[in-house]
């Protein structure tokens, strides 16, 4: 693998599991030096131990504004500077308009917008110094509606526009802001949000015939696309949502 991150300094959220943790292990062996942040400890001692030294393991709960700026000093202090952020911390719960909760609408936008608005605009003071990137972790439900999933939807439809108004924003000074936009990708987001196995089993199953290309994604896909955004080969990409969901975003809801 070449080392064409050696000397940046990354920071990755949901870095424990599924997307977030594919991506900061492709940023570690490219040679980078990772800022890990997420909620579970174990885990995030699992990626980095292959790592020491280059590894930085930052333990918190993005719904608290006072971690979130934590993590942001945190890994400034550890790594002596930031050149990319990469936000792919998010949660799933389904509700449609009428069975969603207040409390369970205000805990999506609290993960999978606020925090991360938070945390790009406490990193932009640190990131105009190295003219650096943000790669923010959206869905193709944030191009496309689909029922039972209201909240989730329309947080990752702000996001998407979050991406676009700080990128023109943040142009001047040299920072890019981008999102990718998976469709379904193996990872425990579903589970976490409440399926069982046996329900997830069928949901996978499901989706190879819902997406064109006739599978679901993996990790480690939406990885590779994340880790080009953040690198200098795409230094004249900026306010770009890049679908990578295998076609989905083209059909019609099924």
């Amino acid at each position: 693998m070449n080392q064409e991150m050696s000397g940046k300094r990354v920071l990755v959220t949901g870095a424990s599991s599924g997307i977030g943790r594919a991506t900061a292990e492709r940023f570690l062996e490219a040679g980078a030096e990772v800022a890990l942040v997420g909620r579970r400890e174990a885990a995030l001692a699992e990626v980095a131990a292959p790592y020491p030294g280059r590894a930085h393991i930052l333990v918190a709960d993005l719904a608290d504004e006072r971690q979130c700026e934590l993590c942001i000093e945190q890994a400034v202090a550890k790594m002596g500077g930031l050149d990319v952020l990469v936000n792919a911390a998010g949660i799933l719960k389904s509700g449609s308009l009428e069975t969603t909760s207040l409390q369970l609408w205000d805990e999506m936008m609290r993960i999978n917008l606020r925090s991360i608005f938070y945390l790009m605009k406490l990193a932009v003071p640190h990131l105009e110094k190295t003219r650096g990137a943000i790669v923010n972790v959206s869905s193709v439900t944030g191009l496309r509606s689909f029922p039972g999933v209201l909240a989730y939807c329309v947080s990752k439809a702000a996001l998407d526009q979050l991406t676009r108004c700080a990128a023109l924003e943040l142009a001047p000074k040299g920072i890019r802001v981008n999102a990718v936009n998976p469709g379904v990708v193996r990872t425990n987001l579903h589970r976490a949000g409440g399926m069982s196995e046996e329900e997830y089993a069928a949901f996978l199953h499901r989706s190879t015939t819902t997406h064109p290309l006739g599978r679901v994604g993996e990790p480690r896909e939406v990885a590779e696309l994340i880790y080009f955004l953040a690198s200098d080969r795409a230094s004249w990409i900026t306010g770009a949502t890049v679908s990578i969901d295998g076609g989905r975003a083209l059909t019609c809801a099924r």
